[in-house]
């Protein structure tokens, strides 16, 4: 029984690996909010997203599927990371599903709010004066809006998951070790970055650059679990 469902984890880590390679490049086409978000007035996201409501919603939802699959595949890795240390296996699973939640809740809400509150601001109908108010606060682009905050949250909870893993992970041929550097690398970067940005030196306008950058090597760490869940 073990040894059958140890082979339907990995491949099932395999698959939501490919899935999760797959949508991350999709979402370099699909677009996630209006041309130079960060800078953009409120009144020039609130046309583009009427003009491209579907289209955002379509990236969107991709992202929850991207999101969904990469945490698939942390959390079978903390599988295989429980085989060795059972304890720090299951608080390897729970920093995912926590983070799988934190991601979840900000992207359900580009999918189901943000549509609404720029239809209403368009439209000047019932609630338009509250969605006026609440759009500045879901901007996707701004990294210290309530939006952005779940998402960054989720991937510093992924930074704990590959603290306590990434160690466990260590063993066997070149490609497994590599796994297991790049994620560990994502772990303690983080957690450098985010000392950093408390401490004042990194700007607001640097955030974006800085963190999403190092979560590339998650990406990595993908790739290269996509050969361990393969071959082992």
């Amino acid at each position: 029984m073990n040894q059958v469902l140890d082979s339907q984890i990995k491949t099932f880590g395999f698959w939501s690996a490919i899935i999760a390679i797959v949508t991350t490049v999709v979402s370099f086409v699909l677009p996630l909010d209006v041309p130079e978000g960060y800078s953009a007035a409120n009144a020039d996201r609130v046309v583009w997203l009427i003009e491209n409501r579907n289209a955002f919603v379509a990236g969107w939802v991709n992202q929850i599927i991207s999101m969904l699959s990469l945490s698939a595949v942390l959390f079978c890795g903390a599988w295989l990371a429980g085989t060795k240390n059972p304890i720090r296996g299951i608080l390897a699973a729970g920093f995912v599903a926590m983070a799988t939640m934190a991601f979840f809740i900000p992207k359900f809400i580009a999918i189901w709010t943000i549509p609404f509150l720029a239809e209403a601001i368009s439209t000047g109908g019932a609630g338009a004066e509250m969605a006026s108010s609440l759009l500045p606060i879901l901007n996707v682009s701004i990294p210290f809006s309530l939006y952005t905050s779940f998402d960054y949250l989720g991937f510093w909870l992924y930074s704990l998951y590959a603290l306590v893993a990434a160690g466990l992970l260590y063993e066997g041929n070149l490609i497994t070790k590599l796994s297991s550097i790049t994620l560990g690398l994502f772990g303690v970067l983080y957690q450098i970055l985010l000392l950093a940005l408390l401490a004042g030196g990194i700007a607001a306008a640097e955030i974006e650059t800085w963190f999403l950058g190092v979560a590339l090597l998650l990406i990595l760490h993908v790739v290269f679990m996509v050969i361990v869940f393969k071959k082992t």
